[in-house]
């Protein structure tokens, strides 16, 4: 015997079969990337709202935190914005959206671009006044990611560095944290990922993405591939995940979410 799970939205009405064995009650926990929490949120709300009873509990902490409490049984799903490594093959990985990381800077900053020389020399220490990349005599912050985030080893393998290379003035944890920082800071330069600054920069926080290797900084370059530094946003499992993980996965990589997926200037993968 099966349990239908239904969700109606938009007038459509989606079906999802899971065993008898979930019942009212279960209880989904996700943990990881502060990138794919807020999304994962939206989704699991979205999909509670379909199936009552059920409860989705959703995490962040880094996309380490994802990769060990997957492996390690302390999450159902875990959430990591990037690819998986080869040593991470015990895990399978189900891609629910793309995402591109992109630097920012105070709106106030009258430098437009920086070519990857510069931000290395500003993130080594070796630049350290605005003036010398074009802008205003000044002091640069440094911010930079904290160890175990997937933004930070997805900027050093871009750059060829290595976190020890850096010469941070502000380390902070989540894409929300490092946006806080720089528009708090006009003399500030930090990197988060471009859905959430985008997002906020529509929306009046004074930050400004700038463009790398030529290419603006936007969702539409990441759909597009132009854009060069870019990621997948993945749920991770460890073995056969279980039906209602299944089920959860299936959803968030359904058509029924792109909405969600598109409020955060993430791109959807094309469904079937």
């Amino acid at each position: 015997m099966k349990i239908k799970l239904f969700l109606l939205i938009t007038g459509f009405l989606t079906v999802f079969s899971v065993s008898s064995a979930i019942a009212e009650g279960s209880k989904l926990v996700l943990t990881g990337s502060s990138t794919v929490a807020p999304l994962a949120l939206e989704i699991a709300k979205r999909f509670e709202k379909g199936n009552p009873g059920i409860r989705v509990d959703v995490q962040t902490g880094g996309s380490s935190r994802g990769i060990n409490d997957a492996r390690k049984g302390l999450a159902d799903i875990g959430m990591v914005s990037r690819a998986l490594k080869p040593e991470e093959s015990d895990l399978t990985p189900y891609t629910v959206a793309m995402d591109g990381i992109g630097i920012i800077v105070h709106k106030s900053n009258p430098v437009q671009k920086l070519s990857d020389e510069q931000i290395i020399s500003i993130y080594t220490g070796a630049v350290e006044n605005w003036k010398e990349v074009g802008g205003t005599d000044s002091p640069i912050t440094v911010v930079n990611k904290a160890e175990g985030r997937s933004t930070l080893e997805l900027f050093l393998h871009h750059f060829s560095l290595k976190n020890s290379d850096i010469k941070a003035d502000v380390v902070i944890g989540d894409n929300q944290q490092g946006i806080k920082t720089v528009s708090g800071n006009p003399g500030s330069i930090g990197y988060v990922s471009i859905g959430t600054a985008e997002y906020e920069e529509r929306h009046g926080t004074p930050i400004r993405l700038l463009p790398m290797e030529g290419v603006p900084a936007t969702v539409d370059n990441v759909r597009d591939g132009k854009f060069p530094l870019s990621r997948q946003l993945n749920l991770v499992v460890k073995g056969t995940p279980s039906p209602l993980a299944n089920a959860f996965i299936d959803f968030a990589q359904s058509k029924d979410v792109h909405d969600l997926i598109e409020a955060q200037f993430f791109v959807p993968l094309e469904s079937e």
